[in-house]
């Protein structure tokens, strides 16, 4: 009687020692805590994100125009037109985010740069919209968007901090800068990308031409390649706009842009581009220009990099003339301290057949002369 009471008063001990542990091992599990679930709720909703960048340089021109002492060539690029001078970019903010399915971007400039960059002049420093739009992704493999954004079309960018040449090549400087309509992006696997969209006017946030264009992309990206693949169509203007006929002006473009890692610390970039006016249907006239890109990361606060660039107009369709043209050839080195990117950059342009004529006829008349600068430029980012 005695043995069974003393076996029944331990199997009753050992089992409520059991049910102890598992009482304290419940209570200790990290899983329900009120503060872990806090920080997935937090990583399931992104914060707001404001970031930013601020530039200015100086550019010290070399070549004289003959005959106009003290009267220099500029670069017939944008951003950097003046010469023998110290300016400014703009200060740029990019607010941003995405919740879930949903999101939207926000961007303003301040400055000279901002304001050429939507069709105003270097003087003016009133505020602008670089991009405004939104977004949604009902699935990861679509992302539709609607409003004011930068152009896909095009190796370099407007803002400075994407670029590694501060001074911009002749096909950024005539290609599109922004669109502003509907666009459609599809993932085609893990290597396969399309975009598929209508805009406005080319660089119109308020169009006022009838009818639209369209645009369309196919992307890759294999290994270190990564490759673009542009298409831009629509018209221009409306007859009587800016012809004499009742033609409508219309415009084509194919853009090519690619990017190949060679290794971790050197790079090569591509851009080939072809663009076409027509007035019902005849071509008159237009560009095609190819950029060479290379990029060496001597160390993690050193960059070397190179552009050559050819660019010429091309003439109306049936007319055999030795159009203008120019070759570009531009080194920059670019050094970071904390968020500064110093560049210091040569730059040396050629040109023929009057190709400066082109961009400053009264002040400078027919010049096939070279142009050659150095550019320092500071560009802070935040």
């Amino acid at each position: 009687m005695k043995l069974s009471f003393k076996i029944t008063l331990v199997a009753f001990l050992l089992s409520s020692f059991q049910l102890f542990a598992q009482a304290v091992e419940a209570t200790t599990d990290p899983v329900v805590t009120p503060a872990t679930a806090q920080e997935e709720k937090e990583e399931e909703e992104p914060g707001f994100s404001l970031t930013g960048y601020v530039d200015a340089y100086y550019q010290g021109n070399v070549s004289q125009v003959d005959g106009a002492d003290g009267v220099y060539l500029p670069f017939g690029t944008s951003f950097t037109g003046a010469t023998n001078t110290f300016g400014i970019g703009n200060v740029n903010l990019l607010a941003e985010k995405t919740v879930g399915k949903v999101g939207f971007v926000g961007q303003v400039g301040f400055g000279p740069r901002a304001t050429q960059a939507n069709g105003g002049f270097a003087g003016n420093f009133a505020s602008t919209v670089q991009q405004l739009f939104v977004t949604y992704s009902p699935s990861d493999a679509v992302t539709f968007t609607l409003g004011n954004f930068g152009t896909f079309v095009g190796y370099e960018v407007i803002d400075a901090p994407a670029n590694m040449n501060y001074s911009v090549s002749y096909l950024f400087s005539n290609g599109p800068f922004f669109h502003t309509g509907a666009k459609a992006d599809f993932a085609l696997g893990e290597k396969f990308g399309a975009m598929i969209g209508v805009f406005n006017d080319t660089d119109s946030k308020i169009d006022g031409v009838a009818g639209k264009h369209l645009g369309a992309q196919l992307s890759t990206e294999l290994g270190g390649l990564s490759a673009y693949l542009n298409v831009l169509t629509g018209k221009e203007a409306e007859g009587g706009d800016l012809t004499t006929s009742d033609d409508d002006l219309s415009e084509f473009q194919v853009d090519l842009t690619a990017t190949y890692a060679v290794s971790e610390t050197f790079s090569l970039g591509l851009n080939v581009s072809s663009y076409s006016q027509s007035f019902d249907g005849e071509s008159v006239g237009g560009f095609f220009g190819t950029a060479l890109y290379a990029t060496v990361n001597a160390s993690e606060t050193a960059t070397v990099s190179l552009r050559g660039e050819l660019f010429s107009l091309t003439p109306p369709e049936g007319v055999d003339i030795d159009t203008p043209s120019v070759l570009s050839l531009t080194a920059s080195a670019g050094f970071s301290v904390g968020d500064l990117r110093i560049i210091p950059e040569v730059r040396f342009d050629s040109g023929s057949n009057g190709f400066f004529n082109v961009y400053d006829s009264d002040t400078y008349g027919v010049n096939d002369e070279s142009v050659f600068a150095f550019i320092l430029a500071g560009v802070y980012s935040f």
